[in-house]
């Protein structure tokens, strides 16, 4: 062989340079085992996601979501709760190391280290070993990250209130008109973050259903209860007035005649 003549350098080392014919390969050469992307592989991939879609909808169909009360975001009462698949976010939340003052650690850092993780695994774990008994690491921190989630959310639903949930976001219609000056001015400032957006009960009691009389509610605005503040040195006595005599005309009513269905 001729010096350096027919020769390529790859990294350190020399091989014999050659061309090799690039051939577009017939598929009648692989009978059974390949396919053409269109229309064939995608017309299954149609034919799929066809499938999946109307089983959806006849489980939407068969079981549609609940729908609750029109959203109120100066509704502080209402408590909200995620979807399933968020719920054991939602209960780490609830510990004492990642709420309150430590809100950042459950919020931002715990998740962030997880997904954090998730993207250097690869980097983490380098073996070469397809079979699990051999990746202690990557199978041990998979286990013990689904047993978190398993427990987690298994403890957020075991001690949700799901009673007290359904009932805060009941669809109640009432005659209680939230275009009226002392529902904007007096009452969503100083009741519906106990009493709910709509007065329909939160931390607070129902107002809307029980017939309360003018009196009744006057008493309770200027001196309070156990649970309930007075609000006879923070309230002039006209205002006091005001916001009893519309709590005291609330009524239930039908869907058509209603006040509150954001529907004016």
């Amino acid at each position: 062989m001729k010096r350096g003549k027919g020769l390529k350098f790859v990294g350190d080392s020399r091989i014999q340079s050659y061309e090799k014919p690039k051939l577009n390969r017939d598929y009648s050469e692989f009978p059974g085992r390949t396919e053409e992307f269109y229309p064939d592989f995608l017309l299954k991939e149609w034919l799929t996601g066809a499938v999946f879609l109307v089983g959806f909808l006849c489980l939407i169909v068969a079981d549609p979501a609940p729908l609750e009360r029109m959203a109120d975001a100066t509704d502080t009462g209402y408590i909200p709760l995620p979807d399933w698949y968020f719920l054991f976010l939602y209960q780490i939340l609830k510990y004492s190391y990642a709420s309150g003052p430590f809100n950042v650690v459950g919020a931002i850092i715990i998740p962030g280290l997880a997904m954090g993780a998730l993207l250097l695994m690869p980097w983490l774990d380098t073996s070469k070993h397809r079979n699990w008994k051999k990746r202690p690491v990557a199978v041990s921190l998979m286990i013990v990250s689904v047993a978190i989630i398993f427990y987690a959310t298994w403890e957020s639903v075991a001690y949700h209130d799901w009673e007290q949930q359904a009932e805060q976001g009941k669809i109640v219609f009432s005659n209680l008109d939230s275009d009226d000056p002392v529902f904007n001015e007096l009452i969503r400032t100083n009741c519906t973050s106990c009493h709910g957006g709509e007065l329909t009960g939160a931390s607070g009691p129902d107002l809307v259903t029980p017939d309360l009389d003018e009196g009744t509610v006057k008493a309770f605005v200027e001196n309070g209860t156990e649970t309930m503040p007075a609000f006879k040195d923070t309230l002039t006595e006209d205002e006091i007035d005001e916001i009893s005599q519309f709590i005291a005309n609330l009524e239930l009513t039908d869907k058509k005649n209603a006040d509150n269905t954001g529907e004016k």
